[in-house]
């Protein structure tokens, strides 16, 4: 019995932010005293979930109710009290305090200040090294101009369903905030699910017809795999494209299990890490 109260006491002081981070999550907006998100309790365009980074309790403007870490997990996942708690003794990375919230919070962080069509000739030199054309490039992503530290750097950036950006050049690989995953929606009823941004755009120039009339996620994290996953009932059909490592394999095989509409189509660069290794491959073998 004991055990339990003690349970219930970290279960409450959670830290809101980042339970929401491990759901998918992300601020479209932070002060020192507070984080707004889109609610993860219902559809919104603006964001009116606030998050007080002081108090680290949470409050959802447009249904008119907020509570601590433990209300919050009881209503993301629609549980009881006891149900949350099994859940989230299986999630010990979760229990942090609002103290560690205000200091990450203080960390230098990326500002985008300027987005452009591709143009500058380093990263068109670099789409050159993956063997991306600009065209295909220019379709799908931007060219970023951005600050870090105080000085000023440009990459490749894919954008992400909360106006974060993946950034890629040929020395860096980061993301300005908030990170998550990458949604490209055609209305459709078939969802195509990648790892990364090159893979994206590899399967563009190797297999465009999978691309038309689909729906496309960039994950840019597998961490985001399992918020994504509860998409997965809307699509008649889920093509994976995970990576041919460990990892890929693992997850490909986890959710073929749990899924019957999801397919795995890593077969398409059998014998190759990812689908940019396999564009690499067969366009330097034409080359010959």
């Amino acid at each position: 019995m004991n055990l339990r109260r003690i349970t219930c006491e970290r279960a409450r002081n959670l830290s809101i932010v980042k339970t929401l981070a491990r759901f998918g999550h992300f601020p479209n907006r932070t002060t020192e005293k507070e984080a707004w998100f889109l609610s993860p309790l219902r559809s919104e365009t603006q964001a009116s979930f606030k998050v007080s980074l002081i108090l680290n309790k949470w409050y959802d403007h447009g249904i008119g109710k907020g509570g601590n870490g433990l209300d919050l997990i009881v209503a993301m996942r629609k549980c009881s009290v006891k149900q949350a708690l099994e859940l989230l003794s299986n999630e010990k990375n979760l229990f942090s305090f609002q103290q560690q919230i205000l200091k990450k919070e203080n960390s230098p962080k990326i500002e985008v200040f300027e987005i452009k069509k591709i143009q500058h000739q380093a990263l068109i030199q670099y789409l050159g090294t993956r063997e991306i054309r600009l065209a295909i490039a220019q379709f799908y992503c931007n060219e970023i101009e951005y600050s870090f530290k105080g000085r000023n750097y440009f990459a490749l950036g894919l954008k992400n369903h909360l106006n974060g950006w993946e950034l890629r050049n040929k020395y860096f690989k980061s993301s300005s905030s908030p990170k998550a995953y990458s949604f490209l929606k055609n209305v459709s009823d078939h969802l195509i699910l990648l790892e990364g941004m090159f893979d994206l755009l590899s399967l563009a120039e190797l297999f465009p017809e999978e691309l038309i009339n689909s729906d496309v996620i960039v994950l840019n994290s597998l961490s985001f795999l399992k918020p994504v996953s509860y998409l997965f009932e809307n699509y008649k059909e889920v093509d994976l494209y995970l990576d041919n490592d460990s990892a890929g394999m693992k997850y490909s095989k986890d959710l073929i299990s749990h899924y019957a509409n999801v397919k795995d189509k890593s077969k398409l660069f059998k014998g190759y890490k990812d689908l940019n290794e396999k564009l690499i491959s067969v366009k330097s073998e034409k080359k010959v």
